[in-house]
């Protein structure tokens, strides 16, 4: 006699959806409260897939539709039930549950419009922009899923470790993005080394370009150092920085080999992410 196994919960679906798209954000949810799993899963998936939309699609309109099948599900026109999307269910009951603002899961959304395109990012502070609407965002809503009164004193360290973070993640991502003609390195930052885009693409001009890559680099560990400088990160949220521990020895690595990192990945193996983890989730230090 078989015995059917029995259906998954949206929230099984939902962690499993994280476990195949962002094993870090997977191992910083076990690492959290369990009963705080289930929010930041949605959290953390809902991120994982505005994420990876562009690996997706071929060009940006479909892209745009995708992202614009969020924004009417966050602003309350979606199309059909959510229940019919696990990752879409558990995401407003997060926000429900929570009391999380819809208008900063919107601006995430608006922000990952730039993946869709090949449009160089301008500057310092576009980069910024951009990293405090995705990163940062997210580290801040975990925040608010792990204890809303501490998520306030951790604000500033978010936005900076959310900045590090990101820079981390876009250098892990270059040779990728190199490969598309996206360039997410501010133009600002070229010209200082003597480069412009359609030069760095070319990959030629090796020395100004592992110049370039070490400034590049060189801005996240200042925000790094920013976001442990805004004083110590309250127990309670401290869950939600656990990703960012990973982006110190990206950011070295980067300083150190510049244009080689097109050459040799700069990630670490899964079991030293792992461990790195686990240990910061001791220790309380990013």
């Amino acid at each position: 006699m078989t015995i059917a196994a029995a259906p998954r919960s949206n929230r099984d679906i939902c962690l499993a959806t994280l476990r195949d798209t962002d094993r870090d954000r997977y191992l910083a949810c076990l690492l959290s409260p369990e009963e705080k799993r289930p929010a930041l899963a949605a959290l953390y998936a809902f991120n994982a897939e505005l994420a990876r939309v562009r690996d997706l699609v071929h060009e940006p309109l479909p892209g745009e539709v995708r992202m614009q099948y969020w924004r009417d599900l966050l602003e309350g026109q979606s199309h059909g039930s959510s229940e019919a999307n696990p990752l879409a269910s558990e995401l407003l009951a997060a926000i429900e549950q929570y009391s999380l603002p819809r208008q900063t899961l919107v601006d995430m959304i608006d922000a990952r419009i730039f993946d869709l395109y090949d449009d160089p990012m301008e500057s310092r502070s576009s980069l910024e922009g951009y990293a405090g609407e995705t990163a940062s965002a997210l580290i801040q809503l975990a925040s608010l899923v792990l204890s809303a009164d501490e998520a306030k004193r951790s604000a500033d360290a978010a936005g900076h470790a959310g900045v590090a973070q990101a820079i981390a993640g876009l250098l892990l991502l270059m040779p990728l993005h190199r490969h598309r003609g996206q360039l997410y390195l501010p133009l600002e930052i070229l010209s200082a080394t003597g480069l412009d885009r359609d030069g760095f693409l070319a990959g030629e001009d090796k020395p100004r370009i592992s110049a370039a890559i070490e400034a590049f680099a060189g801005l996240g560990r200042e925000h790094l150092a920013k976001a442990r400088a805004a004083g110590a990160i309250p127990r309670a949220v401290f869950p939600a920085f656990l990703p960012v521990t990973l982006a110190e020895p990206v950011l070295k690595a980067a300083q150190r080999r510049g244009a080689g990192i097109f050459d040799r990945s700069l990630a670490l193996p899964q079991w030293r992410r792992q461990l790195r983890m686990a240990m910061a989730s001791i220790t309380k230090k990013i």
